[in-house]
């Protein structure tokens, strides 16, 4: 077995990938010829030989792919990171930024678009916003929910955004595999 690191094994996946195209390509043009025609690969033992071989060589690389993909989960599952006051697996952090943050970022820019637009309207039919607690007249608008931790929400979410893509980078740098 053979250790490397996250970053190491990120790149190999995207070289297998381009290989297994090459070699899909190959096959696909080896496949059948006119009666004919001779072999082109005669020399190297015939098409057949050659469509068997790559096809192998394409399992192979399958299977180092998988392996690769697979390590780097079980690593994801094993290792913490801690932002703040929340501390997640790098399989947990992968997941809320794929599947929570957006919608928590597209929410929170949703009552803040809100906010404004009641805000404008209101100004527009010469009213008044009025903040929580205060007295409001018939044509004023009051906010209930405070803005200042609404702002704060949205520019912590950022924060941690930037600081998991810091945290991931160092942990894919330093964090090894064995494949």
């Amino acid at each position: 077995m053979a250790q490397i690191t996250i970053t190491e094994g990120l790149a190999e996946l995207k070289t297998i990938v381009k290989r297994c195209e090459k070699k899909r390509t190959s096959i696909l043009s080896y496949l059948s010829r006119p009666m004919g025609l001779v072999d082109p690969l005669e020399k190297q033992g015939g098409s057949a030989k050659f469509i068997k071989e790559e096809t192998q060589a394409l399992r192979d690389l399958q299977s180092r792919h998988l392996a690769i993909r697979m390590a780097i989960q079980r690593a994801n599952h094993a290792t913490t990171i801690k932002i703040g006051d929340d501390e997640m697996t790098v399989a947990e952090w992968l997941t809320w930024r794929k599947e929570q943050a957006p919608e928590n970022r597209q929410f929170l820019v949703n009552v803040r678009a809100g906010l404004d637009r009641a805000r404008r309207e209101t100004q527009q039919r010469g009213g008044t916003v009025a903040t929580p607690g205060a007295e409001a007249k018939a044509v004023d608008l009051t906010v209930n929910i405070d803005e200042k931790v609404l702002a704060a929400d949205i520019e912590g979410l950022e924060t941690v955004e930037g600081a998991l893509d810091g945290r991931l980078s160092l942990v894919n740098a330093t964090v090894t595999i064995e494949i």
